[in-house]
């Protein structure tokens, strides 16, 4: 059987410091339908990382990930971000909160960087329909955490 199979086609890879297992610990708490699939052990002999894993397999909301400890040589950039699509204010508050706690911060427009470094957009699920709207998309410049309400009753201004 192909390993091709079992994975699937295109997975994001996440490249850590050392802190791999940290974060993915962290990650697969904070999104249900999330587990950690498989790790790799770390050949310090071989690898120039000192950390027990060189990389971890999971899912966050089932969403295939691998996570690597490959050393400090390479940062995460709002150049590449995760978008998180939410179906209310609820979910858009509790998802904000997790993701900017313990040292991750604002940017602008429902993105935040979490406490690793790892851009993402928190957003409502119709934000595509709500931001066609010239007023709405005005309304939501000025936001860093999205507020659902402001952007529909702009939208129907």
């Amino acid at each position: 059987m192909s390993t091709l199979a079992n994975h699937s086609r295109i997975t994001p890879f996440l490249w850590f410091n050392n802190n791999a297992e940290e974060a993915v610990n962290f990650y697969t708490s904070v999104f249900p339908n999330s587990r950690i699939l498989q790790s790799v052990p770390n050949f310090p002999d071989i690898t120039p990382s000192p950390a027990k894993t060189l990389t971890i397999a999971f899912e966050l909301d089932g969403v295939p990930f691998t996570a690597l400890n490959g050393g400090p040589h390479h940062q995460f950039t709002p150049a590449v971000s995760f978008a998180v699509h939410c179906a209310n204010q609820q979910e858009i508050d509790h998802y904000w909160a997790a993701l900017t706690a313990d040292g991750g911060s604002e940017v602008a427009c429902g993105w935040l960087t979490d406490k690793y470094g790892l851009s993402w957009q928190v957003v409502p699920a119709n934000i595509s329909e709500l931001v066609r709207n010239p007023k709405a998309m005005q309304a939501l410049m000025p936001m860093k955490k999205i507020h659902i309400s402001t952007l529909e009753q702009a939208a129907r201004d």
